[in-house]
């Protein structure tokens, strides 16, 4: 007759492979919310406040940032003057209808984003919008 030991020599096992299926679901999870709560692509500023100020469609538009101090920014690269203007005309040849926000700060100098403007409008760039914040009522 056979007696089997008193330890049995099966030991548990803890199954790895499920346990890092949920890991990587997880952190696919996270970060698809995480980038469909982004919703700023400029630097941030203090816009200005207007009563007027509509929400608009931002798919596929570019940012462009007027900073207090005069410094412009494409997206959010810090970029100066000539660079995105060389830019914008990128824009335009690789898009025939691109889309441009102009984020400024509220205490910005006019003449930086007058200047701004007119550079997109020179590009051929017709779909220009300046962001502002929804005044308070």
């Amino acid at each position: 007759m056979h007696v089997p030991p008193l330890r049995s020599r099966r030991r548990a096992r803890i199954e790895i492979i499920p346990l890092i299926d949920i890991i990587f679901f997880l952190l696919a999870t996270f970060m698809m919310v995480s980038l469909s709560m982004l919703q700023n692509h400029a630097l941030e500023v203090h816009l200005p406040v207007a009563a007027s100020g509509a929400p608009a469609d931002r798919d596929d538009a570019v940012s462009l940032t007027v900073t207090q101090h005069g410094n412009y920014a494409w997206n959010k690269d810090s970029v100066t003057l000539p660079v995105l203007i060389d830019r914008l005309h990128q824009l335009k040849a690789s898009d025939p209808d691109p889309k441009v926000f102009i984020h400024g700060d509220a205490d910005a100098h006019f003449k930086t984003v007058v200047a701004l403007l007119d550079e997109a409008r020179k590009a051929g760039i017709r779909k220009v919008a300046i962001e502002t914040l929804p005044k308070e009522q």
